[in-house]
């Protein structure tokens, strides 16, 4: 059997405020609500802001580590958009022998991260 992911969902109490973030920070394509849920595509897979509070993992392992990380094509071109709409980068960028990436919380507080491969 082969599997996909369809789609991934994050919680946030204040759903417009989410919507706002990935559609306009991060120029993801909002697509039309199903519910009035906020749906974007991201290459296929659909991501959808719910309702709710985000619970953090306890003790988790490694302490920092991203819930979604997006591939990007152009890291540094983010980053300033990043920047302009004032999002706090708390460790800066970071890289390894493969990729760079930053990360970043959303208006909710989860954790995201944005990567650049090569």
């Amino acid at each position: 059997m082969s599997a996909n992911f369809a789609f991934i969902a994050l919680w946030a109490e204040d759903v417009p405020a989410c919507a706002h973030f990935y559609r306009d920070v991060l120029d993801l394509a909002l697509l039309p609500h199903h519910g009035g849920r906020p749906h974007f595509d991201v290459d296929g897979v659909y991501l959808t802001i719910l309702k709710g509070a985000p619970t953090p993992a306890q003790n988790a392992e490694p302490k920092r580590f991203p819930l979604i990380a997006f591939s990007v094509d152009d890291l540094d071109e983010m980053v300033i958009r990043l920047e302009k709409h004032n999002v706090k980068m708390p460790w800066g960028v970071e890289s390894d022998a493969v990729s760079r990436w930053v990360m970043f919380h959303d208006p909710a507080g989860n954790l995201i991260e944005l990567v650049q491969f090569g």
